[in-house]
């Protein structure tokens, strides 16, 4: 038979497209973690927007959180403490076709990767960065973290912590993030929304995740929070206005919002930079040295 008429009688096969979805490494939190919920919405958020696993880089940082690329089928890397935008930012620059995810933890973002975390805000990098903040040293078994309430009794602070906590969400407000968003790992559906529209944002956006600790902050419990959240696309929060995004982010005690507080559009810091305009650093030319002769350098 002709070829010809083989090919008009075959089945036509669709090639299936792989999206980004669970690895085959177990996560190894305890029982309980709030960071199931958390990988649980950006696993969501990432097969809502259907990309497929060599499109995404998953970078990490040290801790508990820090974990979270090894359970994802995209690339990943678990950098130091603190320094896990840094590298995010290298790779974006390096490849700006790729989709970046930032992920870690209030000790590591907020403590030794704070002065990383407000220049990534005020360049804005486009990537997206996930803190799983549960007002806690979690890793290291159970000191106080820069997000912990005064008061708060831990192994670092037996008598209660004696300095006031940072604002994250003030603080990217201040640091000039142009998509500002907390989401609670008790409910992922709505963390989920928050992460695919970061993700799909032009510009740098940070969701602050709730992330209960169960084995060392026994204060601020899923129950403690369930008791205080609100969501801010209930109370008629309008998220282009920084001013009512500034007065809500410090709204913390007897009343905690979640959602969207603030999201604006401006250049990023890849649109502004004239040699990724040619396209991203990966596949331009290396121009007179040849590549051949750049990678010879490093044998």
């Amino acid at each position: 038979m002709a070829d010809s008429t083989l090919a008009a009688i075959a089945p036509t096969v669709t090639p299936l497209k792989m999206v980004v979805g669970k690895s085959d490494t177990k996560p190894t939190w305890c029982p309980g973690c709030g960071d199931y919920g958390v990988i649980a919405s950006l696993e969501m958020a990432l097969k809502k927007l259907q990309l497929p696993p060599e499109q995404v880089v998953i970078v990490s940082g040290i801790g508990c959180s820090s974990n979270l690329p090894q359970f994802l089928n995209a690339y990943g890397f678990h950098g130091i403490h603190g320094r896990s935008l840094p590298v995010a930012e290298g790779i974006r620059w390096a490849n700006h076709d790729l989709h970046v995810v930032v992920t870690g933890g209030d000790g590591d973002g907020f403590g030794i990767g704070a002065g990383h975390f407000v220049h990534a805000m005020r360049r804005n990098v486009k990537l997206t960065y996930i803190v799983m903040d549960n007002q806690i040293y979690g890793l290291t078994t159970g000191q106080a973290s820069p997000t912990s309430m005064m008061g708060h009794k831990t192994k670092s602070t037996p008598e209660g912590v004696i300095e006031n906590p940072i604002d994250p969400i003030a603080l990217a407000l201040a640091a000039g993030a142009t998509y500002v968003a907390r989401g609670f790992s008790g409910d992922v559906k709505h963390m989920a929304e928050l992460v695919a529209n970061g993700l799909q944002h032009r510009g740098f956006a940070f969701i602050d995740a709730l992330s209960p600790c169960v084995t060392y902050n026994k204060l601020n419990t899923f129950d403690w929070f369930r008791q205080r959240i609100y969501k801010l696309e209930s109370a008629g929060h309008d998220p282009k206005d920084i001013g009512q995004a500034y007065a809500r982010s410090l709204e913390w005690g007897e009343k905690i919002p979640i959602g969207l507080f603030y999201r604006a559009e401006r250049p990023t810091y890849e649109e502004l930079e004239e040699v990724l305009a040619a396209g991203p650093l990966a596949h331009q030319s290396t121009g007179l040295l040849g590549k051949e002769r750049l990678l010879e350098e490093f044998r």
